[in-house]
């Protein structure tokens, strides 16, 4: 077998042992929320302001496995988490796992649409002033970069609601309206809670392009193809902006793993039912194998595409991927 072949072989390897250890020690943590958490799970399932009887109670606690030993309880459910079974929710008793898809692709197009509204503000920003180091267009720019970074998503979110939704009448100021029904309106819905989740992301993305073309340009290689009369374009594009990437790349996926977690108070604020919005409601309801389902969901999806990243930055620079083999 090819050496190189190997040698990425044995890094996706390594990789997948990691996530995967990973994942067991988050799916760990999320198992012992039900003894962290208040309540009693029978009671809320039975209705404590019924008074059931402690034959029922005993009886639903057998029913649900919560008479046996912590250890087995932990391994049962862990082998019905790795079958996507999360056990059914104690307020209708339909399975978690049906929640979790319904919401699941919610969360991961308003994460992608935040995504690629950041990367297409904040990559040609961060370009833009790396090029005009030290001038006006640079001091502004910066200057949105930074302003960008300290303003909270729900006071951008409110001000992106007067503006365009309010004064302008432009946009929806909240919502959800499905694809299948009307895919103009669904997308009208997504632009201010994409936007108000995508532009302090196109902030961080424009300040580490920045920093990272300004620290290819700096490179002996960009002065001898100046010295060789390459034209500067070419070598912008070609040269420094390839061997910019691999920063770039990182945080870009490093944003798009955070936003599984962190589209609470967007989701809330627009009322867009994702993951996060059944999070919340499930901690209210203190429904358990909800929050334990829908927990593990946004752990796994930030785990995987942290790995996803990770293999993709090696592929694009071999000089990783011979540093990790």
């Amino acid at each position: 077998m090819n050496a190189s072949i190997a040698g990425a072989l044995l890094l996706i390897g390594r990789k997948l042992l990691t996530a995967f250890a990973q994942l067991l020690v988050v799916a760990t943590l999320i198992f012992s929320v039900m003894y962290i958490m208040p309540g009693d799970p029978v009671l809320l399932l039975l209705g404590a302001e019924s008074n059931p009887s402690p034959e029922a109670v005993a009886s639903m606690r057998s029913q649900l496995g919560l008479d046996q030993p912590v250890l087995s309880q932990y391994f049962t459910w862990l082998w019905n988490a790795l079958h996507l079974d999360f056990g059914n929710s104690l307020t209708n008793g339909y399975p978690v796992s049906s929640y979790v898809l319904a919401n699941l692709p919610r969360t991961l197009e308003l994460a992608f649409a935040a995504i690629i509204i950041a990367t297409l503000i904040g990559v040609p920003l961060g370009i833009a002033a790396a090029l005009k180091r030290g001038s006006m267009r640079d001091t502004v720019l910066t200057s949105i970069a930074t302003i960008g970074i300290s303003v909270p998503v729900y006071i951008l979110g409110t001000l992106l609601v007067l503006i365009f939704s309010i004064k302008l009448g432009w946009l929806p100021a909240s919502g959800y309206t499905d694809i299948s029904r009307n895919l103009v309106e669904h997308f009208r819905k997504l632009a201010l809670p994409a936007l108000a989740l995508g532009f302090g992301l196109a902030a961080s993305i424009a300040r580490m392009t920045r920093s990272s073309m300004l620290e290819i340009l700096g490179r002996d290689f960009v002065r001898a193809l100046r010295a060789k009369g390459m034209p500067e374009r070419r070598i912008i594009w070609q040269h420094v902006l390839r061997n910019a990437a691999i920063p770039i790349v990182t945080i870009i996926g490093l944003q798009l793993g955070n936003l599984m977690g962190g589209t609470v108070l967007v989701e809330a604020m627009f009322n867009w039912p994702g993951l996060s919005t059944l999070l919340v409601g499930a901690v209210s309801a203190r429904n358990y194998p909800l929050v334990q389902g829908a927990m593990l969901a946004i752990a796994a999806l930030f785990i995987v595409i942290n790995l996803a990243v990770e293999l993709f930055y090696s592929l694009l620079d071999p000089r990783i991927r011979r540093k990790r083999s």
